[in-house]
Formats: C-alpha cells, sequence, structure tokens
C-alpha cells in the first residue's frame, strides 16, 4: 500500500502525457519567458500569469493580472488539504479543466447556471443566473473553503464579493477573471479591495473561462511541484 501510494506521487499528472506534449509545451512557456522580459511578479505568481499568457498568445496579462498577496499559497494550500472544492460561475470551467488533476487531489467541481430553481429565481427577482447561482452555492455551503472561478459573468463575482462581506462566505481563493464590456472591469476592481479572502483578478475588460482555466491548472501544478519536493526530501 505505502509502495503504490508513492508510485502515484511521484507519476506527474500535471504535465503533457507524451514526451512529445511535454516537448512543445515547455518551449511555448520558454518563448513566453524570453519574449516576455523582466517582470514584477513572483516566483510563484509567475507560472499562473505565464499560462494565462498561453492559453491566449496575450502578453498584455504580464501587468494586467494582479494577485492579492497570500492568493498562490492559499490556492496551493486549498488543493493540498484535498478538503476543497471548485465552484465555478460557468460550465465551461468544469469541462475544461483536467479531470485526472482534479482526481489527484480529491477536487469535485460544481456550477449551477442551468439549474431550473436558479433560472425560476433569477426570472422572479429580475436579476441574473449567475447571481442566483452565487446564492446556492452559498446556501449549499459549497463557498467556504472552494477555490471559485468566475470566467464569464461579472454579475457572479459582484455577488460573491457581497456573500464575502455581508453574508461572511470564506473562499480559499477567488479566481476573478469576468470578461466583457458591462461591468466586468468593475467586478475584478471591487474584488481586488476584499481583505477578507484572497484573490486573483485581471485588471480592464479582458478575461474568460479559458484564462480562469488556465490560471487553476498552473496552482494545480504548483501543488503538485510542491508535493514532490517534500516527497523526495523526505524519502
Amino acid at each position: 500500500m505505502t509502495l503504490a501510494t508513492t508510485t502515484t506521487m511521484l507519476t506527474p499528472v500535471t504535465e503533457q502525457l507524451t514526451r512529445a506534449g511535454q516537448a512543445i509545451e515547455h518551449d511555448s512557456f520558454a518563448t513566453i519567458d524570453r519574449e516576455a522580459g523582466p517582470h514584477a511578479y513572483s516566483a510563484e505568481q509567475w507560472p499562473v500569469v505565464r499560462r494565462m499568457i498561453h492559453a491566449n498568445a496575450d502578453f498584455d496579462f504580464n501587468g494586467l493580472t494582479r494577485f492579492h498577496p497570500g492568493a498562490v499559497a492559499a490556492g496551493i494550500a486549498a488543493l493540498r488539504s484535498r478538503r476543497s472544492r471548485i465552484v465555478a460561475d460557468v460550465e465551461m470551467i468544469c469541462v475544461g479543466l483536467s479531470a485526472p488533476r482534479l482526481a489527484h487531489f480529491g477536487l469535485a467541481t460544481h456550477h449551477f447556471i442551468a439549474d431550473a430553481d436558479v433560472i425560476a429565481a433569477a426570472q422572479a427577482a429580475d436579476t441574473t443566473r449567475a447571481v442566483q447561482a452565487m446564492r446556492k452555492a452559498q446556501r449549499l455551503g459549497l463557498l467556504d473553503g472552494a477555490i471559485v472561478g468566475i470566467g464569464n459573468a461579472p454579475t457572479a463575482l459582484i455577488e460573491l464579493v457581497r456573500l464575502v462581506r455581508e453574508a461572511g462566505a470564506r473562499p480559499a481563493l477567488i479566481v476573478g477573471l469576468p470578461v466583457g464590456f458591462v461591468s466586468a472591469a468593475e467586478s475584478k476592481a471591487l474584488a481586488a479591495e476584499l481583505t477578507e479572502v484572497p484573490w486573483i483578478v485581471i485588471d480592464g475588460r479582458k478575461g474568460g473561462s479559458t484564462l480562469v482555466v488556465a490560471a487553476l491548472h498552473a496552482l494545480l501544478g504548483l501543488a503538485e511541484t510542491r508535493e514532490r519536493e517534500e516527497e523526495r526530501t523526505s524519502s
């Protein structure tokens, strides 16, 4: 049993599964490092920014991305606890995440945007489904200790900030990257004012679910690297 557990820990799950795939990904990251040049991010923050650049080939994220000082450490700790979960504003985020990587950390994903009760509540209150989806996650007790990823709906992020401030919701980390022209920039600026919980945001209108997936994959990679380093030093 011990041998099997050790073998699992030493088998990478957050990299490409073939040498060819790994070579392409590593070459892409090396190109980004070279072309990005000097930056102000820490050694743990840069892999998150770099993977976001990789997802969209957009170097604007080098500078637009902002981190709460404890964001990366909080994300890694939540993942390694194997008691966390991912709550997303839209299904696209959940579908985009690697199943083996989620399984490695015992992560379940949740989204409620298409639930019938969420739609009915939004229609009754003349609000958005995204708002009601965040409220449902709070009612179910899923926000506390979760990594919440928002890439599509600014109203979801605005509501999440309200739930933190007024309802005592305490996510482990907010990855708030909604894209758009109405309230997107404002929602992220609002999230960046939070002191109660750590956050990662992108200034301005840019964002999207693919960037949330990229950021989460970067955090999964960092968490596995930390585990593997500790495994090697303890063996």
